[in-house]
This record gives structure tokens, C-alpha cells and sequence, in this order.
């Protein structure tokens, strides 16, 4: 629980007030280009909301508030994307109905299969698998090979590989002392992690490559004993860096244009210029919903949708989704600090820096603090995978969140 005395229901109260506020001012925006689908979109994103959030305190005795921290940022997003794109608005609906079911699935099995922590194996063959099947059905799309299309739909595999290495790293330092037996243990799982990495660089989907790195290190410095291993890490990562920067191409494009994009203001800086643009352009309080002009940023709904939101909504309004992401992620590590069952305290660890390293990412990318790399705002950004995994890992913290003393005997 929060450690205020803010009653439970009034952060969901303000989030529909919000949401109404919002719809309104769509409305009102449209009021000579009325879509057909705002009545269904505003009706539906109210209902997938609270009805989600009220059946999950009836379920759930763990920390109720990351997935009411989700749902308000996905309400930022999806009105955004909608005001954007309304057919897209309507197909991210979808995908956050479907991402919501998802979340519910992933608590359930996560709070009551048994055996989860030890099924080490399983996850690397699972996670070798997917990207054997990237390799063989990916298509190259915007430099990467790392989307593959199913039965007419698209999926991006690595998506749910970052959430195996997760459970990889957890059920490998839950058997610690066991794995200690086998020697050169570490070094193997270490082996595995970059092979993971280095299947990523070579489908150059360098941005997931960085998440996994992160996760990695994270973990392995808080339980690693061999401390020889943080700096080999350290000194790999320096080394993969230059490697990249000389390799590939569009790397020293996203270099050059994050250190001057002013110079390539026509051509290979233009989105990034176009993001910077739209944020000054908004100011603290920005030109209001549906008065900006998202479309000059490209995929503005997509990989610049904070700037976008910046725009319309202002900069404090982008100041409170960092500030979003913070409390999902404070409250993450809060999770994995009060758990008594190793596993699921990694677990809680490895998802809670999986947020926040993929949060900095992209808003570092956008805001010219570091270079841009292709990946999405978590809950925010248009996307089916991003929005499936992201709701897939809540699912795995909030089971986390809950106590698991009682299942110690049957581990």
C-alpha cells in the first residue's frame, strides 16, 4: 500500500476525470469531422480501465498500484495515438484489451504453477528457439530482422525473449549454491547472456540489445559472487559499443545525428530536429488536445510519441509521465525488497529494471540525451508486442508483489 493517507479510489477518480476531460476536448476538437468512433473508444477505454482495475482488488492482496500507474499511462497514450491516427486508436484499443487479458493470464500462472524456478533449461531452449525462428521467418525492416508475421499477424520475438532472460537469470541464482558445484557455472550462463546479445547484433536490433545487456548486469552485480565477472561485463560492453559504431552504419548515422542533428536537419536528424521542434513548440502547457501538429514528426505515434504528447499536452504533462515511470519503477524494486522467496525477487528486480532501463532508452533518444535506438514507450507507444509484453511482465510483478512465504516448503 502507498505510504500516504491518499484513500485508494481517489488516484482512479482523477484518472477518469482525466480520461472525460480528455474525450471532451476530442469531441469538441472533431465537432465538424465527427469520427465515427469516439463514442466507442471513449466508452471503451473507460471501462477497459476501471473495470480492470476494480476486478484486480478483488483478486489480488499484492501492491494494486503499478497496474493503476499502467493504465494511467496507456490512457495518455491511446488518447494521444486516437488523436493522431483514429483507425490506429481503435486497432491500440484492441491490443490493450488483449494486452490486459494477457497481464491477468501471466499473474494467475506465475502465482500458482510450481516448479517455476527451476526450469532452467526450458527457458534457454525457449528463448534459442525464438531466435532461430526470427532467423528463418524475420523480414529486414527499418535496418533489423527481428518481426515475423504469423497467420497474417506480426510479431516481434524478442519481446518475449527479454521476459525468458528474466527467468533465466532468476532460476539460475535461485540454485546458486547448486550451479556453484559446476564449474565454470557462471561462466556459462554468462556465455549464454552474450550469445543472446550477439543473435541480437546480428539481427542489428541494437536498442534490445542494450535492454538485455542491462537486465544482465543488474542482476549479476547484485548476486554475483565473483566480482572478476562485473568488470569482464563492463569492459565487453565498451568493446560491443566500438564494435557496433564501426559495423554498422545507421549506428554512426544515430551517433553523428545525436551529436549535431542540426547538420542533417533535411534528411537523417529530421526526425529527431521535428521531436525537439514539437516539445519547445508546446511549452509548459502545451497548444492543446488536437491543436499541435504531431504528423510533421515521423511514426509520431510510435517511437516519438512523447514529443507528441509534449506538443499538445505540454511539457509537465510529459514531466508527470516520467515521473510515472519512476513510481512504477521505485515501486518495482520496493516489490523485490520485501520478498521473502528468492525467485520472485529476482524476478520482481529483473522486470523493474527492464522498465526503467527501456523508459530512459527511448525518452533519452527523443530528448537528445543520448542517441535514438527503435524501441517503445512502455504502455504509452503504439505497438502490439511491445503492448502484449509490457502487460505480460506487470502480470509477473504483481504476482511478485504478493507474499510467497507460504510456497517456500514446495520449492
Amino acid at each position: 500500500m502507498l505510504d500516504t493517507n491518499i484513500r485508494p479510489s481517489t488516484p482512479r477518480r482523477l484518472l477518469f476525470l482525466y480520461e472525460i476531460l480528455a474525450l471532451i476536448l476530442l469531441f469538441i476538437y472533431q465537432k465538424d469531422n465527427l469520427d465515427q468512433y469516439i463514442i466507442g473508444i471513449g466508452i471503451g477505454l473507460i471501462l477497459l480501465v476501471h473495470i480492470s482495475n476494480y476486478l484486480l482488488l478483488k483478486i489480488s492482496k499484492g501492491d494494486n498500484y503499478i497496474f493503476l500507474i499502467a493504465t494511467m499511462l496507456m490512457s495518455i497514450g491511446l488518447i494521444m495515438i486516437y488523436r493522431i491516427d483514429s483507425q490506429a486508436g481503435v486497432r491500440q484499443l484492441m491490443w490493450l484489451a488483449l494486452g490486459i487479458f494477457f497481464f491477468y493470464i501471466s499473474y494467475f500462472l506465475v502465482r500458482y504453477l510450481k516448479g517455476l524456478n527451476r526450469l532452467i533449461y526450458i527457458y534457454i531452449g525457449l528463448a534459442y528457439f525464438l531466435f532461430i525462428l526470427t532467423f528463418l521467418l524475420g523480414k529486414r525492416t527499418y535496418g533489423a530482422i527481428n518481426w515475423i508475421r504469423v497467420f497474417g499477424v506480426s510479431f516481434q520475438p524478442a519481446e518475449i525473449t527479454k521476459l525468458i532472460l528474466i527467468f533465466i537469470l532468476a532460476s539460475f541464482y535461485y540454485q546458486y549454491e547448486n550451479f556453484k558445484e559446476m564449474k565454470y557455472s557462471s561462466y556459462i550462463l554468462m556465455a549464454i547472456a552474450y550469445s543472446f546479445i550477439g543473435l541480437l547484433f546480428l539481427q542489428r536490433d541494437l536498442g534490445m540489445a542494450v535492454i538485455f545487456y542491462a537486465i544482465f548486469l543488474a542482476i549479476q552485480f547484485i548476486y554475483e559472487e565473483d566480482r572478476k565477472l562485473i568488470l569482464l561485463n563492463i569492459g565487453l560492453a565498451v568493446l560491443g559499443a566500438i564494435i557496433a559504431y564501426q559495423a554498422f552504419s545507421h549506428v554512426r548515422i544515430r551517433v553523428a545525428t545525436w551529436i549535431d542533428p542540426w547538420q542533417y536537419i533535411d534528411d537523417k536528424g529530421y526526425q529527431i530536429t521535428q521531436s525537439l521542434f514539437a516539445i519547445a513548440e508546446g511549452g509548459f502547457f502545451g497548444k492543446g488536445l488536437g491543436l499541435g501538429h504531431p504528423h510533421f514528426i515521423p511514426l509520431a505515434y510510435n517511437d516519438f510519441i512523447f514529443s507528441a504528447i509534449c506538443e499538445e499536452l505540454g511539457v509537465f504533462t510529459g514531466m508527470g509521465i516520467i515521473m510515472l515511470f519512476l513510481l512504477l519503477v521505485y515501486r518495482g524494486f520496493k516489490i523485490a525488497l520485501g520478498q521473502s522467496n528468492l525467485f520472485y525477487r529476482i524476478l520482481a528486480l529483473g522486470i523493474s529494471t527492464l522498465f526503467g532501463v527501456q523508459s530512459f532508452i527511448i525518452l533519452g533518444g527523443v530528448l537528445k540525451v543520448i542517441p535514438l535506438t527503435g524501441i517503445t514507450l512502455p504502455f504509452v507507444a503504439y505497438g502490439g508486442t511491445s503492448i502484449l509484453s509490457s502487460f505480460i511482465a506487470l502480470g509477473i510483478l504483481q504476482a511478485a508483489s504478493e507474499d510467497f512465504e507460504w510456497r517456500m516448503s514446495d520449492d
